[in-house]
């Protein structure tokens, strides 16, 4: 009996894990608020106060597994939530597990009026390569892309 009890327990703590794991995931529409609302806040706050708080203000910026993420033209990181040794990087040339290069497919779409980039990505809490959709929108001094990502 013993024994029962503790592989029940087992099961509902793997079942506990599994369910906050799931609840941890955000959605496309919270990706696309989050990447709205930065949008906003780099018009309140200016980008230099802006780009600190996206990559520092963790309680602020980031949600479930979301963070934002910024560049300019030229596919320098300007913010970037998750891992700010990229700020101040050229990232021009990164590419996912397929070919896609990231960061000038974002530019380009959020030149075209902004919308949704998919590619193949780490995922940071399984490391398993998952798909990944990022929403950007151009910046509000008409550079780069401000965008939040969200794994598919």
């Amino acid at each position: 009996m013993h024994l029962s009890r503790r592989l029940a327990m087992t099961a509902m703590l793997s079942i506990a894990c599994v369910t906050g794991y799931a609840q941890e995931r955000a959605t496309r529409e919270e990706a696309k608020a989050m990447t709205d609302a930065a949008f906003e806040h780099i018009k309140k706050v200016g980008e230099a106060q802006a780009y600190k708080d996206f990559t520092t203000d963790k309680a602020k910026w980031n949600k479930k597994d979301l963070y934002v993420q910024v560049y300019n033209n030229n596919s320098i990181n300007q913010a970037h939530g998750a891992n700010p040794q990229l700020v101040g990087k050229d990232m021009t040339n990164v590419r996912d597990a397929n070919g896609v290069n990231l960061v000038p497919d974002m530019i380009k779409m959020a030149a075209k009026g902004g919308g949704w980039v998919d590619y193949d990505w780490p995922d940071p809490i399984t490391k398993k390569i998952m798909g990944k959709s990022t929403y950007v929108r151009k910046q509000p001094n008409g550079e780069g892309f401000v965008g939040v990502g969200v794994y598919r």
